[in-house]
């Protein structure tokens, strides 16, 4: 089957540049200090008060008009079967590129969501967590291939997700260390019954992989992907990776201790060849390819901040 032409494909959403996009923020106050911006950064990125305002509070508003919706509708359909109504949270997808800022764009999220009206109880699910133990990548040559669809176990994370929008009381899921670049046998996320759920990752708009089987997509309400030119995310990659070489990298539990004491120029040409070997490939293979599942598209510049947003048309 052909794959649906790009105009094919933007022609399913509302293109707003910034300024319009900016403007919904009219009359809304901004909920983050200076100091929890800077917290809620990630490394390289360069999130700031302005951003906050003009791209993540109106996409804050939008949510919460979504997860309204989608409540009432709830509560109208219980109603129509007669049945007492059990709301289930409220599951936001947010996919995208190695060092494109989705991790960063999930916490912030999280942290305005949780200032909606009735203060509702939000979690934060990575994707890391349902990674294959290095271990179990080893016996089966995927090593290299980490953060391809094929390297998580996918029954896993949809089983997760299952039980969390089924309202499950607890439940719980694996914890990943980048420091130890593996999961923690011993650890877990736990997850108690949420308001809203934030899911990141790079293949959460994966489809499924037969015609038969659940997509983890299937059980968003909503979901986001952070867009870029790949030219862009590379330096980003690349100038995360230089970052890195000087901070979590010299820790001596780090899997990549090994680096820490690398030139910038060798530091480069390893950053070079993780991208281009490994992240560029599955971009271009998996993740880019489920942009236009999203309901939402941020695109990123190359200053990193977003210049444009796609909604979805309903």
């Amino acid at each position: 089957m052909p794959a649906v032409s790009e105009s094919l494909a933007l022609s399913l959403y509302r293109q707003i540049d910034r300024p319009d996009w900016a403007r919904l923020a009219a009359g809304i106050a901004q909920p983050l200090t200076e100091a929890e911006v800077v917290q809620l950064r990630g490394l390289g990125d360069r999130l700031d008060l302005a951003e906050v305002r003009e791209v993540y509070v109106p996409l804050s508003r939008l949510l919460s008009l979504y997860a309204s919706s989608t409540k009432r509708l709830g509560a109208d359909a219980s109603a129509f079967l007669e049945e007492p109504d059990s709301t289930t949270p409220f599951v936001v997808g947010v996919a995208g590129s190695v060092a494109v800022g989705k991790s960063t764009i999930a916490r912030l999220l999280r942290e305005l969501v949780s200032r909606w009206p009735g203060t509702p109880r939000v979690e934060l699910v990575t994707t890391d967590g349902f990674l294959y133990p290095n271990e179990e990548l080893e016996r089966r040559g995927l090593m290299d291939r980490k953060g391809f669809p094929e390297s998580y176990d996918r029954r896993a994370l949809v089983e997760f997700l299952t039980a969390v929008k089924s309202g499950e009381s607890e439940v719980r899921a694996p914890y990943y260390s980048h420091m130890r670049y593996d999961i923690v046998a011993d650890a877990h996320t736990t997850v108690r019954r949420p308001d809203v759920v934030i899911v990141e990752g790079l293949n959460v708009l994966q489809p499924p992989p037969t015609p038969n089987d659940v997509a983890v997509s299937d059980l968003f309400d909503f979901s986001i992907y952070v867009d870029a030119d790949p030219a862009h995310i590379q330096q980003w990659y690349t100038d995360r990776f230089l970052a890195l070489r000087r901070s979590a990298f010299s820790n001596p539990n780090s899997f990549f201790q090994v680096f820490a004491d690398i030139s910038d120029e060798e530091a480069i040409e390893r950053a070079g060849y993780f991208w281009n070997e490994i992240n560029l490939p599955n971009l271009v293979e998996n993740v880019l390819p489920t942009k236009h599942r999203a309901s939402l598209v941020l695109q990123k510049g190359a200053s990193h901040a977003v210049e444009r947003v796609l909604l979805r048309k309903l």
